[in-house]
């Protein structure tokens, strides 16, 4: 299943919290309002079937703004239209904004007056130009819309500072990012940036800019490669100052209060927040007090920051939603977010480190299944996707607390290019897919084995899209290391694979990525692709892919299978139609999960699975 809500947020008095839920009927989204005080909910509004909730933004204490995508016939066609409705969470009543849908227009709130007057949107939808204007949306039923930034034919994303005035725009044209600025409504917008995408690995990222100023909060890297949150002034085009850095880890967002920095946040293994107004540090402090230990995330809290929305949970726990009133000290059960999962058959991941044959330390999580003595264990290889510039962190995951229940240990290497431990061990893996990246893996699986923890003779390999491959890759390279392999959505061809990639590239950033990934150019990509070797496949795998996959295409897995047909050992194979490369239907993923459960228990039965099988029958 999935989170049984999605979504919620709180009003600016906080007194009023929504979220959205299935229906009964499972078929289609309800939004609810919830009385923080009371906690009396009103039903409000129930979505047709098929209609996505793009985004609910909050207007005043008693309204919310609600973007829809749904569809439309028109000649024989489903054209996608997008709605505006102003809701009341209180009554359940509400209104369309604009009566006239709008085509393909998904929207996006730029800036909500505080007063809950108007609000400034940028959509498309007005005939000339396939790219968005900006307009003025008075939060009345029926109101005056007026457009006050017109279209630019390369311009995508519009940007305010924080009174509502437009004040940057980004897009493409001719394979170019371009940004435009201006430094006040009565100006007009200037080019000021044009760059192609892959001339610099540079990480940039504009947050906000300050209203009457030429200066903005952007998250930037500086000479050694760490991001921070910095100072840039649009004129001059600078860094001007930096308002903070982590020594040790890269700045992944930031928030921004009345264009000032109100917190950052980092991972180390799990999401840190550094606080820059001591209030606010001081409530959230009670929040934790109040957590008693449980780790916690803020979902959202009222203007003043006297009451919250908080997930409280682990790694080991799916998690709960929370409202927290900060003066009163009240901690308020909403909802579960699974509330099928019982958290008392959950597995604790816990961080590790080991060095590799080179000497690089590698950081990854090991989970150990609940009730089993902690030796000589079946172990699974779990290698995440990507590669560059991903990594796993201390959360809960479906994928490794499913093989924990069964049985199996679960070890996430954190293998050479991961992201969130600085450039450095970023660019270690260059040239590195196949080679340094998988004796990462397999210098994994040794540490286990050194420990205690793994059975050598019980190791499997199991990952999705580059970690499919990484688990391809193993049992062709190192047969006598991994019992069998399992991959969704792997990459078999890298050659072919970097072709495809080429069409969302230009030239020169499709170079630079093929030197990513091949390094030496004298480096053949196909020594280390499995289907150029699957002839001489030697270990059971699982195969699964879905045959709408844009990211790593169908065609990867056609090439493994038709390959593979010499090898001495036939693949177990699965094709989920219309799926694309993450799961989209709940059902999808329980059949990935049915056939890798089925897999693992015939190709390397972790002792508990004659048990597991015999209560399935019993259920």
């Amino acid at each position: 299943k999935r989170d049984a809500f999605l979504r919620p947020s709180l009003s600016p008095d906080g007194r009023t919290m929504v979220l959205l839920q299935m229906t009964k009927s499972g078929k289609s989204l309800q939004l609810t309002g919830i009385d923080t005080g009371t906690g009396q909910k009103v039903d409000g509004i129930n979505f047709a079937v098929n209609n996505l909730i793009n985004w609910v933004e909050w207007i005043d204490n008693d309204r919310v703004l609600i973007n829809v995508l749904g569809f439309q016939k028109i000649n024989q066609y489903l054209i996608p239209m997008t709605r505006l409705l102003i809701a009341h969470p209180r009554t359940g009543k509400f209104d369309y904004l604009v009566k006239q849908p709008r085509l393909l227009s998904a929207g996006s709130v730029l800036h909500i007056a505080d007063d809950g007057s108007h609000a400034i949107i940028a959509h498309r939808g007005d005939g000339k130009l396939n790219t968005p204007s900006v307009y003025r949306y008075e939060m009345e039923p029926g109101g005056d819309v007026t457009k006050i930034v017109e279209p630019k034919k390369d311009v995508y994303y519009w940007t305010t500072d924080n009174a509502g005035t437009v004040r940057l725009g980004l897009g493409w044209r001719r394979g170019k990012v371009q940004i435009y600025y201006r430094g006040s409504e009565d100006e007009d917008f200037e080019r000021i940036a044009r760059f192609k995408p892959g001339e610099t690995e540079k990480y940039f990222d504009a947050l906000e800019v300050i209203q009457g100023s030429s200066e903005g909060y952007v998250l930037d890297e500086n000479e050694d490669g760490r991001v921070g949150l910095r100072v840039f002034n649009y004129e001059t085009r600078e860094i001007t100052d930096t308002f903070y850095e982590n020594p040790d880890w890269d700045i992944e967002r930031a928030w921004l209060r009345d264009g000032k920095p109100l917190a950052a946040f980092y991972t180390d293994d799990r999401e840190r927040i550094v606080w820059f107004n001591e209030e606010a540090e001081r409530d959230y402090g009670k929040l934790l007090a109040a957590a008693g230990g449980r780790e916690v995330a803020l979902q959202d809290w009222s203007k003043d920051r006297k009451r919250m929305l908080a997930w409280l949970g682990s790694e080991a726990d799916p998690g709960t939603l929370y409202f927290f009133d900060v003066e009163s000290g009240a901690m308020q059960e909403i909802k579960a977010y699974r509330p099928s999962v019982d958290p008392s058959l959950l597995a604790k991941p816990k961080p590790v480190s080991y060095t590799a044959r080179d000497g690089t330390v590698i950081r990854g999580y090991l989970t150990l299944p609940k009730g089993r003595d902690p030796k000589n264990l079946p172990l699974i290889i779990h290698p995440h996707g990507g590669p560059y510039g991903i990594r796993d962190t201390l959360r809960y995951d479906d994928w490794v607390q499913l093989l924990a229940n069964r049985g199996y240990a679960v070890l996430q290497p954190n293998f050479r290019g991961s992201g969130g431990y600085g450039s450095d061990f970023y660019d270690l893996g260059t040239g590195e897919i196949g080679r340094g990246m998988q004796d990462d893996l397999d210098d994994a699986m040794d540490w286990a084995v050194a420990e205690g923890v793994a059975d050598p003779a019980r190791v499997c390999i199991v990952g999705a899209s580059y970690g499919g491959y990484a688990a391809l890759w193993g049992v062709l390279r190192n047969p006598e290391r991994y019992r069998c392999a399992a991959s969704w959505a792997g990459v078999s061809d890298f050659q072919k694979q970097l072709a495809y990639d080429r069409q969302y590239f230009t030239r020169k950033a499709a170079r630079r990525w093929n030197a990513k990934v091949q390094g030496d150019e004298e480096f053949d990509l196909k020594s280390v692709s499995p289907a150029r070797l699957a002839a001489g496949l030697s270990r059971p795998v699982l195969l699964a892919h879905g045959t709408r996959d844009r990211t790593v295409p169908f065609d990867q897995y056609e090439r493994m299978v038709k390959a593979a047909k010499k090898a001495s050992v036939p693949l177990d194979t699965l094709v989920l139609e219309g799926e694309g490369h993450s799961f989209s239907k709940p059902a999808n993923q329980q059949k990935w999960f049915d056939a890798l459960d089925a897999f693992l228990a015939k190709h390397n039965p972790a002792d508990l699975a004659d048990k597991v099988t015999a209560s399935k029958a019993a259920q």
